[in-house]
């Protein structure tokens, strides 16, 4: 058996057996797949099962997407094969819990009218009118539909979250109740500033539009049983009875998101006594204590380097307020799905947080400031007329500090004794869902919205993405631990380095030529200038022959010139194409015989040691 078997017609039978068995599993193991790629891009996480498991019912998807429009669109193309890829992922792990529809909606189609009713978003192609269509649309029954308008590649990142929250929302039909509890007036009332009365704060409009809203009383002593996140602003003064509830709700699984201040600007608070300072801090001590956290008490962050531009009240021209920050891009968390894909924050002399030593929970900063930063003490923005003053003094530490930050994972009880009247609630819990920002102005109207009034309908016109970051925060926190497990599963493209050489060699030899050109070709222009000038307007001007000849030299060198710049951008792509040949040569040709070679070579060896 075995001198048959590393014989030349046993390895010819071993090859076609190969074929063969390719052949039949092609056709039987639809459903088997292997992903080998380095960030397991096409494999579902754990996350994702468990939100696929508690499906209540079959989900339809209907994949849209404009192939034939999208034809030049190699980027595009390339990344809606991932998206279709991953939903047949999706498919495979619902093991019928899931139906994959994809459809190509050309124009002036049924398949079109569909996409459009189901409200998906179709950019334009050309001026004829053809519109291009990326979305998802999930259905469990006619009432219960989830839409993603269009996949754009800047989210990229968080493709799986995206789908994962889309089959969320499918399986939890019902709006997500937000319980709020507030001590600063978003919902409207009496200016004392303007002695008028002020609407309600539009990131609450925003919240409402796709939030059920309950305001929570101050001083209760339970979280009502059907909130789904805890929204709680500049807590002041809270009894231990709503500190023990909240502790007790985020013990339970709850989330929360709270918003802290060392010094609320919104907070218009009268001093308690004649003479002494009006208290406009907001902590929860006790409670971050217990969580691993803490807000650097009395102390605030000046930033030079994000410091905004404000009109100072000594001065008429503008200054840079250190104390007001507006965050970029570089300063936000690019790797958390309530940060990531957001341009800019603004916050008003914001807080700063700190992990405490030991703590058993994870910090994961979301807003940090640049290194060119430092605490300051509230009391030095209390009488602060003119910022630019306290601009000069800075001193940068180096330091970049955390202004906003998810605390997750396990926590014991600030109470666990439990309080007067109440003994046997929980002492710990195995993972907690916590968000803190150390700032509540970022949530008033002048720090990111111009409210402007369209026939007594209130039309938000931001100019930063602090409610952007509000909702994203919200709807990361009312999706289950499932989904927020969910996290960034990095981009599929993988950049080709040498390409790139390529590239950047051949850029650089255009710019370089194309220099050149331009000089010669004034160079050429003017001394076809000088040729030209005629003294007597009245006269003809005629060429001597010898003149004649030099610019024919000059018309023959731009031509040639020009030539050797196509030549440039030819080069590039044949180099390019040649290496695509090479890598095609290499994985289909050169690897399989390397393998048949060492088959073949195993086989020589036995035959002479027999």
């Amino acid at each position: 058996m075995k001198k048959l078997m590393y014989s030349g017609a046993g390895l010819l039978a071993i090859a076609l057996a190969f074929v063969a068995f390719n052949l039949l599993s092609s056709q039987t193991i639809t459903h088997a797949q292997l992903d080998l790629t380095e960030q397991q891009l096409y494999t579902t996480s754990a996350g994702t099962g468990k939100i696929i498991d508690g499906l209540p019912q079959p989900v339809e998807l209907y994949f849209f997407f404009s192939e034939k429009a999208a034809k030049e669109l190699v980027p595009l193309r390339n990344y809606a094969r991932r998206v279709e890829e991953m939903l047949r992922a999706y498919e495979r792990e619902a093991d019928g819990k899931i139906r994959l529809h994809v459809i190509d909606p050309e124009p002036f189609s049924e398949e079109e009218d569909q996409a459009a009713e189901y409200g998906l978003q179709g950019v334009p192609l050309n001026q004829g009118g053809d519109q291009l269509y990326f979305g998802l649309v999930g259905s469990s029954g006619p009432d219960n539909q989830q839409v993603i308008p269009f996949f754009s590649q800047e989210q990229e990142e968080f493709l799986e979250y995206d789908l994962s929250r889309l089959l969320q929302g499918l399986s939890q039909p019902q709006q997500p109740v937000v319980g709020l509890l507030s001590a600063l007036p978003l919902n409207g009332g009496f200016d004392p500033q303007t002695r008028q009365p002020s609407s309600p704060w539009m990131v609450l409009e925003e919240i409402r539009q796709q939030f059920q809203v309950e305001s929570l009383k101050a001083g209760i002593d339970q979280i009502p049983p059907e909130v789904s996140v805890l929204m709680l602003i500049h807590p002041k003064g809270l009894p231990d009875a709503t500190l023990y509830a909240i502790d007790q709700f985020v013990l339970g699984g709850g989330k929360l998101l709270v918003f802290v201040d060392p010094l609320s600007e919104t907070d218009h608070s009268q001093p308690m006594l004649p003479g002494e300072p009006a208290l406009r801090d907001s902590d929860l001590q006790p409670l971050f204590k217990a969580w691993g956290v803490q807000m650097l008490p009395a102390q605030v962050l000046a930033d030079a380097s994000y410091a905004m531009s404000v009109q100072a009240a000594a001065a008429s021209a503008t200054v840079r307020h250190p104390g007001w920050v507006s965050l970029p891009r570089a300063a936000l968390d690019q790797d958390d799905v309530v940060t990531a894909g957001l341009e800019s924050l603004t916050l008003a002399t914001a807080g700063i947080l700190e992990p405490l030593p030991g703590a058993s929970t994870r910090f994961v900063p979301l807003l940090q400031s640049s290194a060119y930063a430092m605490p300051v003490a509230t009391e030095r923005f209390e009488s602060l007329s003119n910022p630019q003053t306290l601009y000069r003094e800075l001193q940068p530490t180096g330091e970049r500090y955390t202004l906003a930050a998810r605390l997750s994972g396990p926590a014991n009880s600030a109470y666990p004794q439990g309080i007067e009247g109440i003994k046997d609630g929980l002492q710990a819990a195995d993972s907690i869902n916590v968000i803190v920002v150390a700032d509540t102005d970022l949530l008033s109207d002048r720090m990111w919205v111009q409210v402007q009034d369209f026939f007594g309908q209130r039309m938000p016109q931001p100019w930063a993405d602090n409610a952007s970051f509000v909702i994203n925060a919200l709807d990361n926190l009312s999706g289950s631990d499932a989904l927020i497990s969910v996290r960034s599963r990095g981009r599929f493209s993988r950049p080709f380095e040498v390409v790139t050489a390529l590239q950047r060699e051949a850029e650089s030899s255009f710019r370089q030529k194309e220099e050149i050109l331009q000089q010669r070709l004034a160079e050429t222009d003017q001394k076809l200038a000088e040729l030209q000038t005629n003294d007597d307007p009245q006269t003809t001007l005629e060429l001597t022959p010898e003149q004649q000849a030099t610019v024919q030299q000059f018309m023959q060198e731009k031509v040639s010139l020009r030539k050797e710049l196509r030549e440039v951008r030819f080069q590039l792509n044949a180099d390019i194409e040649d290496l695509g040949r090479k890598l095609k040569l290499l994985n289909i040709v050169l690897l399989p015989a390397v393998l048949t070679l060492l088959v073949l070579g195993l086989w020589w060896w036995r035959r002479r040691r027999r």
